[in-house]
């Protein structure tokens, strides 16, 4: 029984060090490549993307089952020391996938923010010198092109797709305004709605375009200033839920005489209760923690 549970608690931190050495890596050629799961690639540039949309690939579901098992399995043993209550905890991980891919959702979004604030820039700094709107895009296309190689790149598609719809005679309203729908991005849409405006109108693109990119920039230094606030509450939070499970771990498992009797009898609904109690300290702290600018 002992070397199951040594099984499963090595499997389970390995599972986490994978996890973790996969997220520094891709952290560190984010600066030049921007990898998104299920990206089209160069050949698919007519590919729409609707980014409030995501289909996880069969190994991105088996994956986010895994992540929520393996650790909900665990627990369970160490809160009943019986199997079937472990099994039922696990099954917890059949719902996550939903999770993860509300997750990889945001993701997304957020990349994709970031790189309209950075294509902003680049077409403010075209019109500046005097050139016109489809002129600016191809511009600003080929900037886009330099400042983020991967032809995987949301940015660099979108504007692809944009440019191309130019070329083909359709008016380059309507490209924009198709992209600002399925973006499901406020300042996109708002940015597109002032650029019609301004379009019919005759008002200052250029200026649009830099009160537009000041924004979203104020809003990102924003967000990032939250997140390093909140950064090291976050960790500490996950350190206090952890340590009543390691607690009860050592416990279990070095004096189990000791603890005998919260696993049979009314122990087991004491043991039931503070399970809940930390399953409902956890969405607590992650509703606090999830700030939303």
């Amino acid at each position: 029984m002992t070397m199951i549970l040594l099984l499963l608690i090595t499997g389970t931190l390995s599972w986490f060090v994978l996890m973790y050495l996969e997220r520094r890596k891709n952290n560190k050629t984010s600066t030049n490549k921007v990898k998104i799961p299920n990206a089209p690639s160069p050949q698919s540039i007519h590919t729409l993307i609707d980014y409030h949309q995501y289909h996880l690939t069969p190994r991105q579901r088996v994956s986010a089952i895994l992540m929520l098992a393996l650790p909900a399995f665990l627990v369970g043993y160490i809160f009943y020391k019986t199997f079937i209550f472990a099994a039922v905890f696990s099954a917890a991980g059949l719902v996550f996938p939903r999770i993860r891919k509300q997750q990889l959702i945001q993701m997304r979004k957020n990349k994709l923010y970031v790189q309209f604030k950075q294509a902003l820039s680049c077409l403010s700094s075209s019109m500046t010198v005097g050139k016109s709107i489809e002129t600016a895009f191809q511009e600003a296309l080929e900037d886009l092109k330099l400042l983020y190689p991967d032809p995987a790149c949301l940015i660099v598609i979108e504007f692809s797709i944009i440019c191309r719809k130019v070329e083909n005679g359709e008016p380059i309203e309507a490209a924009l305004k198709n992209f600002a729908e399925r973006s499901h991005l406020e300042d996109v849409v708002s940015f597109t709605d002032v650029f019609l405006t301004c379009k019919r109108t005759g008002g200052n693109l250029v200026e649009v375009m830099k009160r537009t990119a000041a924004v979203i920039g104020e809003k990102l230094e924003i967000t990032q200033d939250i997140n390093v606030m909140i950064a090291q509450k976050r960790f500490e939070s996950r350190v206090l839920l952890f340590a009543p499970i390691v607690i009860v771990a050592v416990l279990a498992f070095s004096s189990p005489e000791y603890m005998q009797p919260l696993y049979s009898g009314v122990g087991v609904v004491i043991m039931s209760g503070c399970l809940f109690m930390l399953s409902g300290c956890f969405a607590l702290t992650q509703k606090i923690m999830n700030i939303k600018v």
